[in-house]
């Protein structure tokens, strides 16, 4: 952490975050940008704005400037874990529905990472992406379960190239609305919604207008029932669902694609359910072979509550 610095700056005709760069290469834009926003930077005694350009002979005042070492997971040892495996190698931990797996920013402390880092510190620094320290797949916020954490550097590159190979069988269950009377494999071409700003997957074949720069993600996705329920005269369907990809939202899209939407899904066109967290999908089991024995694996999670 950069902190109290001062800077005579010589030339001008320079942007205040490109001038802040190139005085502290250890930073990077983002952290730039956050602490311009925050008011950790002043010029000449005045707060600064980030498209600012520089006239020359300015004093710029730095108060606190995060580098990138400082771009981990802030550890929270107040998150409650629900740990279902551990080794040397691997852990694995059963996430609750609402409770996303990363942060978004060093800043944010409530993920199951934050838990992991304070219990595991070890996972800090692994990975490819600061912030996820060692997860090796991520889940959306609101479907519970299964997330698998590496705590060494061999044993996440090994699994990585595995999750990349589409080598690792995920199994999950979703309660859908309706009876399902039979299964089936669902097979589409997943694209962000490019008339929406957040993120919401459809099928390629449905996008109206113009597909250049959208990028088609093939996902596969099987199903089967596994139980029929009645809530309050309303049919419900618990599917056992396979995949080997992970494309966003692969599972929630592809089901509601094909008419079967996932209780509580209100994303993708469920009905609401009154004071319920999250929607009803659950990552239930991982089958890979282990980094260290390369003995065929398989973790499992308990069924939630709703299952």
């Amino acid at each position: 952490m950069i902190k109290d610095r001062l800077i005579a700056v010589k030339a001008g005709g320079v942007r205040l975050d490109a001038a802040l760069l190139s005085y502290f290469p250890s930073s990077t834009r983002a952290f730039v940008r956050e602490a311009i926003e925050h008011g950790d930077v002043t010029v000449n005694g005045r707060p600064a704005v980030k498209g600012l350009k520089l006239k020359g002979g300015e004093t710029v005042a730095v108060a606190a400037l995060a580098e990138a070492a400082d771009n981990t997971v802030a550890p929270n040892p107040a998150i409650r874990l629900h740990p279902v495996f551990a080794d040397d190698a691997l852990l694995a931990f059963d996430k609750p529905a609402g409770q996303p797996v990363q942060p978004l920013s060093r800043t944010e402390t409530t993920t199951l990472m934050n838990g992991v880092v304070a219990r595991y510190p070890e996972c800090t620094p692994l990975g490819d992406r600061p912030l996820m320290a060692g997860a090796l797949h991520r889940i959306d916020a609101d479907t519970s379960g299964l997330v698998l954490v590496a705590r060494t550097a061999a044993a996440f590159d090994n699994l990585r190239a595995q999750f990349a190979a589409q080598a690792v069988k995920k199994t999950y269950l979703a309660l859908v609305e309706g009876s399902v009377a039979a299964g089936g494999t669902l097979e589409n071409d997943l694209v962000h919604d490019p008339t929406l700003p957040f993120c919401r997957m459809i099928d390629l074949a449905r996008v109206r207008g113009r597909t250049d720069g959208l990028k088609p993600l093939h996902a596969v996705t099987t199903f089967r029932p596994i139980a029929h329920t009645t809530v309050e005269n309303e049919e419900r369907t618990l599917l056992e669902v396979t995949i080997f990809t992970g494309v966003t939202h692969q599972i929630r899209a592809q089901l509601a694609l094909a008419g079967l939407h996932i209780v509580n899904d209100r994303l993708y066109g469920a009905f609401a359910v009154e004071h319920q967290v999250g929607h009803c999908l659950h990552a239930l089991a991982a089958k890979f072979l282990h980094p260290v024995s390369g003995i065929e694996t398989e973790i499992r999670t308990p069924f939630p509550a709703w299952a």
